[in-house]
């Protein structure tokens, strides 16, 4: 049975997941609104939810005939226009030939299909035809013959809805684009809601911030060039009195990684307009007749049960239906970065002997990082120059790769593609390659410039340079680094008049390149880097299955970064890793079996010199390795619940991850704040067989309703950051 049903006599869509219905009724006039989203309802149709009134200074379309209750500004659309009666926030502003912004769109035909379509150009959820159902809505406007094609492909098993719009030009004039968003969500009925997001910095990202929902508009968004750490792309609203564990609430996650917006609008009525898509801001595109534009897609995910019920959903559809490859099913290596160990200062023998002591240890991987090319030596010169620097490494990548092959370990290597140095042979040669305005000095950030990446000569360059180190060194993993937002965001390419287009171009060049790399090496891992976690999003996990969560690698603010994570992103795609303490960011000092415990919540790594630690530290780090192996699927491709609030926490924080089929679980805390005749430490688990019993690696039994009602009570702890790991396996 079809999860879309459409009803001819009442003109009524009704999408039902497991647990959500999400209904559409085309009305007398032809415009398509939006009658429900949220917990399961069957055989209703929902339209009663909306109430047309004649409300003052509200516009009505020319064929109302005097009917003072049918205005755009006043109904729920599903996806709202500007220029023809409706005030608030619009997903789709048109120019004309005649220089006018208006678009009228009424319904025109539909198709439902098994399946789903990939998108041109851009990430998007996947699935076969017993996965998903797609509906499609043609939505027209007789006076410029533009189509907006709206398409929801419903994934019932998960309560994903993934949504997108292409907008044609069918028409005899050019049209230009000045706004094209994604979704729009409109309430039919006023409601009470919170808005979740996720706000940060470099070091700081992914902050937890709720906050009621009141008249006007509250925007997050990014003209950075890159989802950014600042604001993500992902929000979520709920009911005002939703936690973790009850309450309705919506997830929206862009599939994209460029300059967005998601807005939550309340209106004069108190109904409440949610849009998300591209930012509008400094955007055009030029739509020639005959021509299309493919909006992104967005995530739309419901839960009737909490916080904790809604990330378990979104983020196990992410890990099958969003990521792709060999590593979303297998475990990445255990690998050791050279960073914070070396930064620019090594030599091949230096990096040879954190080779011997990584595979001594039991680690499967060396990362080379920033400093390897050209004549890098700094962070001043040589971006872009992809060759190697035969002074630190004399037998080349390929030369070098053999030795760590030889030592049984692997090889991975840093880029950052996007980048230009203007002091390097590229920059010289090629400086129409670079984003600029003509006749203003480029504006730098960390001492570089940005490439322009819609450009198909500099997507070749960077492959072929790329791809032949790739296969000369025989690479298993590139970490793809991005250290500056865009400015001077001009192509040579474009006409003045186009220039609005250079932002999205960006974006999909670096798309396309990605693509292109994987489907000439489909066993490369790919870890996507943005001074950390600033573009951590749902359209790099299209491309990389791992993304390296923060710059910062103190075990201690990676509680808090990792909790944010969790809310929209799968724990097994977080880079996370063990660093030296003091910690090179904070100078905070943690014990290692805290900072591995915290690391193991994502893909597990190191980041120290591991030549400068003691024969007890090699042993404790060995023993780590040995029991991440042990656990790996257990951390990464369980459930993952959140016993606290790691980013209020004042004296523990506390998760745990539980199995598939329920028989294992993990409890795992860190003391935050040490107290003298403390009381006693107590969480309730989540996720067990109520019924079940379970025993801990001490040989103590509980029922798993006990555990989850009465709550497990801890053993004292002592010591600065202090941690503790707790395993329970049901008894058959």
């Amino acid at each position: 049975m079809m999860s879309i049903n459409y009803c001819e006599k009442e003109r009524v869509f009704t999408l039902q997941t497991q647990n959500a219905t999400y209904q559409m009724i085309v009305d007398s006039h032809g415009y398509l609104l939006h009658c429900y989203y949220g917990a399961k309802i069957e055989r209703q149709n929902l339209s009663y939810c909306i109430q047309p009134q004649d409300r003052g200074f509200a516009a009505n379309p020319p064929d109302a005939a005097g009917d003072r209750t049918l205005s755009p500004d006043t109904l729920p659309q599903e996806y709202s226009t500007f220029g023809v009666g409706d005030f608030r926030e619009s997903c789709l502003d048109v120019r004309d030939k005649n220089g006018g912004v208006a678009a009228d769109l009424r319904y025109g035909s539909y198709r439902i299909y098994p399946g789903k379509k990939p998108l041109n150009g851009l990430p998007a959820a996947y699935g076969n035809e017993k996965d998903v159902d797609t509906l499609e809505i043609d939505l027209r406007d007789k006076v410029s013959g533009l189509v907006v094609t709206l398409r929801y492909s419903v994934f019932a098993q998960w309560d994903v809805i993934a949504r997108s719009a292409e907008i044609f030009n069918r028409g005899t004039g050019v049209l230009i684009l000045e706004r094209a968003l994604s979704c729009c969500l409109d309430e039919p009925v006023p409601a009470s809601r919170d808005i979740l997001t996720f706000y940060g910095r470099h070091m700081g990202e992914r902050n937890l911030e709720r906050m009621p929902l009141r008249h006007g508009k509250f925007r997050v968004d990014s003209m950075r060039g890159a989802s950014s750490p600042h604001y993500n792309p992902f929000v979520i609203l709920c009911d005002s009195a939703a936690t973790e564990t009850a309450g309705n609430c919506w997830a929206f996650s862009l599939v994209y990684s460029g300059n967005f917006i998601a807005q939550a609008e309340v209106d004069q009525i108190d109904t409440l307009r949610f849009v998300m898509g591209i930012a509008p801001q400094n955007f055009s595109w030029e739509l020639k007749p005959g021509a299309s534009f493919q909006a992104p897609e967005v995530l739309l995910c419901f839960s009737d049960y909490g916080f904790d019920a809604l990330s378990n959903r979104l983020n196990g559809f992410q890990m099958q239906h969003l990521v792709r490859g060999k590593y979303r099913t297998e475990r990445c290596p255990i690998l050791v970065n050279n960073w914070e160990a070396t930064y620019f200062d090594f030599d091949e023998e230096r990096l040879l002997a954190l080779a011997r002591e990584a595979k001594e240890v039991g680690i499967e991987m060396l990362v080379l990082d920033d400093g390897w090319f050209g004549e890098r030596n700094d962070d001043t010169t040589s971006l872009g120059d992809w060759f190697v620097n035969r002074q630190k490494l004399p037998d080349g990548l390929a030369g070098f790769g053999a030795k760590l092959r030889a030592l049984g370990l692997q090889f991975g290597l840093w880029f950052e593609p996007e980048m230009v140095s203007p002091i390097s042979c590229l920059m010289e040669q090629h400086p129409d390659w670079c984003l600029h305005i003509p006749g203003r000095e480029n504006v730098t950030s960390r001492s570089q410039c940005v490439l322009d990446m819609g450009l198909s000569a500099v997507q070749e360059y960077l492959f072929e340079r790329m791809s032949g180190l790739i296969r000369e060194a025989k690479l298993a993993y590139i970490k793809w680094d991005m250290n500056r937002s865009i400015t001077n965001a001009r192509s040579m390419a474009l006409p003045p008049h186009r220039q609005g287009e250079v932002w999205h171009r960006y974006i999909l060049g670096v798309y396309a390149l990605l693509e292109r790399l994987l489907n000439a090496f489909p066993q490369l891992l790919i870890e996507s880097c943005a001074s950390g976690g600033g573009r951590y999003d749902a359209g790099m996990l299209y491309y990389s299955p791992q993304v390296w969560a923060s710059d910062n690698t103190d075990a201690v603010d990676r509680l808090k970064i990792q909790y944010g994570n969790s809310f929209g992103f799968p724990m097994k795609t977080m880079g996370s890793h063990v660093s030296v303490c003091p910690n090179h960011q904070t100078g905070r000092t943690a014990p290692l079996e805290t900072r591995a415990l915290t690391a193991m919540c994502g893909s597990f790594g190191y980041e120290m010199d591991l030549t400068q630690l003691s024969d007890v530290e090699k042993k404790q780090i060995k023993a780590q390795i040995e029991l991440f192996k042990h656990q790996w699927q257990l951390h990464q491709l369980g459930e993952y619940h959140r016993l606290t609030d790691a980013q209020n926490d004042r004296w523990f924080t506390a998760w745990q991850v539980v199995s598939e089929d329920k028989s294992v679980a993990l409890v795992q805390l860190v003391l935050l704040a040490p107290r003298a005749n403390a009381p006693v430490l107590s969480v309730r688990l989540r996720g067990l067989q109520e019924d079940a019993v379970y025993e801990d690696d001490g040989g103590t039994r509980y029922t798993g309703a006990a555990l989850m009602k009465a709550g497990l009570a801890l053993p004292p702890m002592r010591g600065d950051y202090s941690s503790i790991q707790i395993e329970f396996q049901r008894l058959l």
